[in-house]
């Protein structure tokens, strides 16, 4: 006879009864619920983190063709600017110093990138 207010739920015995009564498990039940369990890490360690990097590269990449796009611009603007518009400075026997000066545009951009790629922020240094 139902109780009230509990429902029908409350008349169906657990799924594994033996084990809410206090009986031991089988061994196969044991067997999948422990495959069942390394299959559910597995995908949180593995599967979970490879879609979130999934979504950081699907951004990441477009934003770095751009940027480096953009850059490698903006350097051949600035080599143009200095062969023309510096008059008869950068003439004759001086004709390569607009190359050097781009050049070295060029190193101290890609420095930068690299300490700011090296550069950790301080909680990962105080773990490691």
């Amino acid at each position: 006879m139902p109780t009230k207010g509990r429902g029908v739920a409350a008349e169906r015995p657990p799924k594994n009864a033996t084990a809410a009564q206090g009986e031991p498990k089988s061994v196969p039940d044991v067997a999948k619920e422990l495959w069942q369990l390394l299959i559910d890490y597995g995908k949180q360690e593995t599967v979970d983190p490879l879609k979130r990097l999934g979504k950081f590269v699907a951004f990441g990449v477009p934003a770095m063709l751009c940027l480096g796009i953009g850059v490698i611009l903006l350097l051949i603007g600035g080599l143009r600017v200095l062969q023309t518009e510096t008059g008869s400075h950068f003439t004759g026997h001086l004709s390569w110093l607009p190359y050097v000066i781009t050049l070295a545009v060029a190193g101290l951009l890609a420095a930068l990138a690299v300490m700011a790629i090296a550069r950790q922020p301080k909680e990962r240094r105080n773990r490691s």
